[in-house]
């Protein structure tokens, strides 16, 4: 199974840079993980919000196969702990699913038509934080689902 972090904003890492790749090496040591930036739209300080999140959702939509599994990574989703995240995630695996998206959506969230292709949503936290910095809580976790997974010592119960 493929798996994909794909999200509207800058690639711009260099804050958390290291860390990110640090992630980003070990998870792929487990399984096939690429991240993949969507630039953020132009001109949209005069765009409704729903018009820019519309536009938005078109190009995100333009990167799913009909056979992807979306997951949104979205405020209202459905939260986890990381053991329950690691069940979800050998879930998927055991289903032969090819290809797993997660998704984070640009400023103002996702479009009405992205939430109707989705699969799940998943909720880091009823926090919000930074784009970026939830990029980053985001491939801990993951590293930390297949470390549980493959019952290595990072994660204690």
């Amino acid at each position: 199974m493929k798996i994909k972090l794909l999200f509207i904003g800058k690639e711009n890492l260099e804050e958390l840079q290291s860390a990110s790749l640090d992630y980003f090496s070990k998870i792929n040591n487990y399984n096939s993980f690429e991240i993949e930036s969507i630039p953020y739209l132009k001109n949209t300080k005069s765009l409704p919000i729903e018009l820019q999140k519309k536009q938005e959702g078109e190009i995100l939509l333009k990167k799913i196969a009909l056979q992807d599994i979306v997951v949104l990574l979205d405020e209202r989703g459905q939260e986890f702990s990381s053991l329950q995240f690691s069940q979800f995630l050998q879930q998927r695996l055991n289903s032969g699913c090819k290809n797993l998206l997660f998704l984070i959506g640009g400023a103002y969230g996702f479009s009405e038509e992205v939430y109707q292709r989705a699969n799940f949503s998943l909720s880091m936290s009823k926090m919000t934080f930074p784009h970026k910095l939830a990029r980053l809580l985001f491939v801990e976790q993951l590293y930390r689902a297949f470390s549980i997974l493959k019952g290595e010592p990072y994660h204690h119960e």
